[in-house]
């Protein structure tokens, strides 16, 4: 019993003397606030990050190439042409087969030897994944969208 006082009374005294602490400490004014003010955005969320793997699994294939892409409040990142990206990605929505379908005028060798897309983050507040295997690398880059063209 008396170790189960001992240890309340020294509880009692941590929690004393962080909150005199707390309100001695320069500046501070008790509690703190959750977020700073002036933080929300008029605009939904939207960061991506697109990448290139050899291989048909992005999980265990080597990763050749990857970007970022930002498409609110305005397109950005280091994605090489951010504005037509996020162009397609509005029109297309979460159909974005549509943006790895080859030109009609392709002409590809038929060897396996595949290349993986990937897409991962957020789209207009919205979670966005998505994987695509091409055959090969002619097959990447024979799209005509400027997505995955990096």
């Amino acid at each position: 019993m008396r170790s189960i006082a001992r240890s309340l009374g020294l509880g009692t005294a941590a929690m004393a003397l962080t909150a005199l602490t707390a309100l001695a400490w320069p500046g501070s004014a008790g509690a703190a606030p959750a977020a700073p003010a002036g933080t929300t955005s008029l605009y939904a969320p939207s960061a991506l990050v697109l990448g290139v793997t050899a291989g048909d699994d992005a999980h265990r294939g080597t990763v050749l190439r990857a970007v970022t892409l930002v498409c609110a409040p305005t397109p950005g990142g280091t994605h090489p042409d951010p504005v037509a990206a996020c162009g397609e990605l509005r029109r297309s929505g979460t159909r974005l087969d549509a943006l790895t379908t080859p030109a009609a005028d392709t002409a590809c060798t038929r060897e396996w030897k595949p290349m993986t897309v990937t897409v991962d983050g957020v789209l207009d507040g919205r979670r966005l994944n998505y994987t695509h295997v091409f055959a090969n690398a002619c097959g990447l880059r024979s799209t005509e969208s400027v997505l995955f063209d990096f």
